[in-house]
């Protein structure tokens, strides 16, 4: 195996499936038996997932919202999401700790770093929640902050668009995909990686940033053992 222990950033939207709102139980089965048969295989694995599903912060303030109270939804949104892929995880024989960076111990252990990387060290998936616990900082950035503090290998950054492109694949069919970038590229490029906060947070501590599929079955595990799979970001 090429990563002994990563960090899988989600994003929120990427629950909802084909749904315009809220979480697509099917997808939601999918992604628990991609990470299943990765922690078969020995892998040491934290998840960090996005509220975007449910409720932006960023969204709630454009709309005249307080952001800090905005942030603060969000954070919930993501403790949802961390609840339903946490009960999802164990209907298929895995074993899960979710951790919130905002007190909630009725559904959540505290964040505690020691305590998330023993956990890891036991075999168990560690989701975080909450993002950082601070407003103005997004999932990216939590995902970004967590994988250090763990000492993950490399941030998998799980989307529906299978890498880095010279533009929006989506919108221009002559879009050229990347397999390996530079910190250093992306920036002089204005290419949409991870929020500037995050980017530079893994390009300081020489943290890699593997972008791919999540959607298409089995590639959390081609990545895994180090197949051509997405774009890798590395300084």
């Amino acid at each position: 195996m090429k990563y002994k222990r990563i960090l899988l950033k989600l994003s929120g939207e990427a629950l909802m499936g084909d749904q315009e709102f809220g979480i697509d139980g099917s997808r939601l089965l999918e992604y628990a038996m991609q990470i299943k048969a990765v922690m078969e295989e020995g892998v040491q694995l934290a998840i960090v997932i996005g509220g975007g599903n449910i409720f932006r912060g960023v969204q709630g303030a454009s709309s005249g919202m307080d952001r800090v109270q905005a942030d603060h939804m969000g954070m919930l949104a993501t403790m949802i999401n961390g609840l339903a892929l946490q009960s999802t995880l164990e209907e298929v024989g895995v074993r899960t700790r979710l951790q919130s960076a905002i007190e909630m111990n009725k559904i959540a252990e505290p964040f505690i770093r020691r305590r998330a990387v023993r956990h890891l060290e036991k075999g168990r998936v560690v989701i975080f929640g909450s993002g950082t616990g601070n407003p103005y900082f997004t999932t990216d950035t939590a995902a970004t902050l967590r994988a250090i503090e763990t000492n993950a290998d490399v941030i998998l950054k799980g989307t529906r668009v299978d890498g880095i492109y010279t533009s929006d694949p989506e919108k221009n069919h002559d879009a050229v995909k990347y397999d390996t970038i530079t910190f250093d590229e992306v920036y002089s490029k204005g290419l949409n990686v991870m929020d500037m906060t995050a980017f530079t947070l893994s390009k300081e501590n020489n943290l890699p940033i593997l972008v791919f599929d999540m959607n298409k079955p089995g590639n959390l595990m081609r990545v895994i053992r180090g197949e051509k799979v997405g774009t890798l970001v590395e300084n």
